[in-house]
């Protein structure tokens, strides 16, 4: 009964398109759809900023449910995007769940994709990819954050699959690529001390704002005072139109590294507040 079930399950699917504009001193909306488990929220603020908040209705990506979001920044835009909650990844009968995000940034325009974090379950499958199309002086800020198991449950992750594809491109080259993989076979692989050395929580901070080598190098040592004492590492890769800083942490608790990321994402944000959603 158990296999007919798992065999049967119904799969969520979902797409969402925003898109924003410049108009009267501020970011608006210009198109918003939504379809199936993907719906998207704007809250009101108190700055230039727009905020959207992404939610998966369905609680959760299990095997072969697919999740679909764009973004489109016009010109001189501010936006900062982020998720109603953890999304998590449950244990798969096989198929793997998948999501793909395609973000476009035009001229003068700055967008922060500040996702909460994504928990891996034992047994998860989970394919995400991650397309980023920037103007020659667009400036982007993107985090992603992995945990490896419920902590309250004292979770390790001992079988499943996660996959992470990064590409950004300013006025189509490609600046920064990266894939993630982890693919465990029987053993946890958070004790791999060339993995995360025992810690179940790993961040990637990518922020690419064109910034000559002088200010890039300002932010950098900035960063550096703010994780210092923290399982992190942080790199200036270039200048100019390629020029991009980042940043990889680790912890043993989503609430430790949290505390760190919070004051290094202020730091990016240009003196905007952080998401309402980001609040510990």
């Amino acid at each position: 009964m158990t296999g007919i079930a798992a065999t049967h399950m119904q799969r969520s699917h979902g797409k969402g398109t925003l898109a924003v504009k410049r108009a009267a001193g501020r970011t608006r909306i210009d198109r918003l759809h939504q379809s199936g488990n993907a719906k998207i929220r704007v809250p009101g603020t108190h700055t230039d900023a727009l905020e959207a908040v992404l939610i998966n209705t369905s609680g959760g990506v299990t095997g072969g449910d697919t999740l679909s979001w764009t973004i489109e920044s016009g010109p001189g835009t501010n936006a900062i995007i982020s998720t109603q909650a953890c999304e998590r990844i449950y244990r798969s009968a096989g198929d793997t769940g998948r999501q793909n995000t395609a973000i476009r940034v035009e001229s003068g325009a700055t967008l922060f994709w500040l996702p909460q974090e994504t928990i891996l379950f034992d047994g998860g499958r989970f394919v995400r990819a991650l397309e980023v199309d920037l103007a020659d002086d667009a400036r982007f800020v993107g985090l992603e954050t992995l945990i490896l198991g419920r902590e309250a449950m004292g979770e390790t992750v001992a079988s499943g699959l996660y996959r992470d594809r990064w590409r950004i491109r300013r006025a189509g080259a490609l600046v920064h690529a990266e894939d993630f993989r982890i693919d465990p076979e029987g053993e946890p692989c958070v004790t791999a001390a060339a993995v995360l050395g025992g810690n179940r929580v790993a961040a990637t901070l990518v922020v690419a704002t064109g910034d000559d080598a002088e200010r890039l190098d300002l932010a950098v040592a900035k960063a550096r005072d703010l994780l210092d004492g923290t399982a992190a590492g942080i790199s200036r890769i270039g200048e100019g139109a390629g020029g991009r800083i980042v940043v990889r942490a680790a912890a043993p608790t989503s609430h430790a590294l949290r505390k760190r990321l919070l004051p290094l994402l202020s730091l990016f944000l240009d003196g905007r507040p952080l998401p309402r959603t980001w609040s510990l």
